[in-house]
């Protein structure tokens, strides 16, 4: 009895270690799958949160007049006529009725920089399109630049804004002018600024002192003069920093360093530029033309925490934004441009278009080059094949193959299709074939292991019945593999779908402003595809370029999921269980 109690004790034992390993198993695994699904939101929802403002995009609307003498120099309305109209002009003359007391040269650039030129197409295009719009005044909707969309979003600098609640007398409504208030209400503008002045002074005076260090630590006479020199200078700009800054000084300069400090009354815009008078007497310029010059306490300053200098946008420039948001003239919208537009140097103007239709082109070719001959070569060697040296040679190299980068496909299109053959570069016939190739050993390798798994029992049964080797194969043996046929043969284009670095090498990668066409004759013409699209927008020089790239690939993961939903979708459709 005492035996078999030991025994059975330690089997309980040893069945209480299994179990507590069995558990912590299935927790490891429970926790490894956790992990992942949260890196997989984690990074999802840093693109989505980086992408928000590509989706919104802000439109100004501006009432045209399509004057004859401008668009329709021939006075028909034929195409050739209205193709040599100054359309740019009647955008311009549209926005200069919002500011009519702009009249400088360099203000008026400025003012045509809140957006485009290139918008004067697509009003062309309307008019083409409808001549009867020649005559009249039409309600005409566009991107605004950028940099102003940026500014609108919150993008490119803070804002505050201060009531000072006393009363001020501008002493004109347009040009330079001078505030003056009957309290020092500027006075803690004043010292920010001067605080702000010292701490640049500090920043200076250290860097004359590594300058210092580094010409007493210098062995050449050269290099001693030259950290001299540059030490001098340097003294000289703290310097001039440190008199600026003193408490005793009569005035305060602003500059295009410091935070713009802007003022709204009597329904303009002044940019302070000088503050004196302890406080009281600003001046500055009128950026929006007052309506009077009376006396107001209604009246805030406006602060631009970015200076100037470290912004593309200029305090003018955001100051005619602003009137005209509060004009109603520019709302914010669902950026269509995004789906509707090819590619284009102005971020307001890029969409993923010309990327779209050069992918469905370029998977088009792969898919009928790759599928058909991956799923005949699988076939063949699964069930026709002798077992000899040369297939083994073949099936080495297929998996060989498979593991082969990416690149290395694109150099071989290189040599043979463009090279070799002379076929058009940046084609999506081209990109379709490379892919092809790439994407041949994942479907051959996915179809066998699909035959395989067809039960040999099949095959005995139906020959047995007196059907052939072809018969027993396409029509037992492919309908129970076409399932996971199917699965690999989608992994593989969603995973082609995704390729860049082939694309790279066959010149896929240049700028295509306009989408091919969506026929035959769109295969050899200039193309793109999304992922190549994603990388030349990641390098864009303009910061708006950052959230349509994470829009860009959300629109491609989307792609990539639809592919992956699609193997789904068909495994189970034609999935037959025996």
């Amino acid at each position: 009895m005492n035996n078999r109690t030991a025994i059975q004790a330690a089997v309980e034992a040893r069945l209480a270690r299994r179990y507590r390993a069995e558990a912590r198993f299935r927790l490891f695994g429970i926790l490894a799958i956790m992990a992942a699904i949260s890196v997989l939101i984690l990074l999802i929802g840093s693109i989505g949160a980086q992408s928000i403002p590509a989706f919104r995009t802000n439109e100004l609307t501006l009432q045209i007049t399509v004057d004859p003498a401008r668009v329709d120099p021939a006075g028909d309305r034929s195409e050739a006529s209205l193709r040599r109209g100054s359309y740019s002009s009647l955008m311009q003359a549209a926005l200069r009725e919002q500011f009519p007391s702009i009249g400088e040269r360099s203000q008026l650039r400025e003012l045509f920089g809140l957006y485009t030129p290139l918008n004067s197409a697509r009003l062309l295009d309307e008019v083409i399109a409808n001549p009867d719009l020649v005559g009249q005044t039409i309600d005409f909707s566009f991107p605004i630049s950028d940099d102003a969309d940026l500014y609108l979003k919150g993008l490119t600098t803070g804002t505050s804004e201060m009531r000072p609640g006393f009363l001020a007398t501008p002493s004109g409504t347009s040009g330079e002018i001078t505030l003056r208030a009957n309290a020092n209400v500027f006075s803690p503008i004043v010292s920010d600024i001067r605080a702000q002045l010292t701490r640049r002074a500090l920043a200076v005076e250290e860097r004359v002192a590594r300058y210092r260090q580094r010409a007493a630590n210098a062995t050449s006479e050269e290099s001693i003069e030259r950290f001299n020199s540059e030490a001098e200078h340097a003294a000289a700009e703290a310097a001039e920093l440190r008199a600026l800054a003193e408490p005793g000084a009569d005035s305060v300069e602003m500059s295009p360093d410091l935070p713009s400090r802007l003022v709204r009354i009597n329904g303009g815009t002044v940019l302070i530029e000088r503050i004196s008078d302890g406080g009281r007497v600003a001046e500055g310029h009128v950026l929006v033309g007052l309506e009077s010059a009376e006396a107001s306490d209604d009246w805030t300053i406006w602060t631009l925490e970015t200076p100037q200098a470290e912004r593309r946008i200029t305090d003018s420039q955001i100051a005619w934004a602003e009137v005209l948001r509060e004009r109603g003239l520019v709302r914010s919208v669902f950026n269509t441009y995004l789906f509707t537009n090819a590619d284009s140097r102005e971020p307001e103007l890029a969409g993923v278009l010309g990327a779209m239709i050069g992918s469905a082109l370029t998977m088009l070719v792969t898919m009928l080059l790759a599928v058909p001959i991956g799923v005949a070569t699988a076939v063949y060697l699964e069930e026709f094949a002798p077992k000899n040296r040369l297939t083994g040679f073949i099936e080495v190299n297929i998996n060989n193959l498979a593991a082969v980068p990416s690149i290395v496909f694109g150099l071989l299109g290189l040599a043979v299709f463009i090279s070799l053959f002379g076929l058009p570069r940046s084609a999506p016939l081209v990109g379709g074939m490379v892919l092809a190739l790439m994407t041949l050993p994942t479907v051959i390798i996915s179809s066998r292991a699909a035959l395989k798994a067809v039960p040999p029992s099949i095959r005995e049964a139906a020959l047995g019945v007196g059907a052939s080797k072809i018969q027993t194969v396409t029509h037992h043996v492919l309908p129970l593999a076409a399932p996971g046929i199917l699965t690999g043969s989608i992994i593989g284009l969603a995973q082609a779908l995704g390729e860049t670095a082939p694309l790279l090498m066959i010149g896929m990668v240049a700028f295509v402003a306009d989408a091919p066409s969506l026929s035959l004759s769109g295969l050899t013409e200039p193309a793109t595809v999304m992922p190549v699209q994603i990388f030349l927008w990641s390098d864009g020089a303009e910061r708006a370029f950052e959230p349509r790239t994470a829009a860009a690939i959300l629109i491609l993961l989307a792609l990539m999921i639809l592919f992956n939903a699609a193997a789904v979708f068909l495994r189970r459709r034609f999935e037959r269980r025996w």
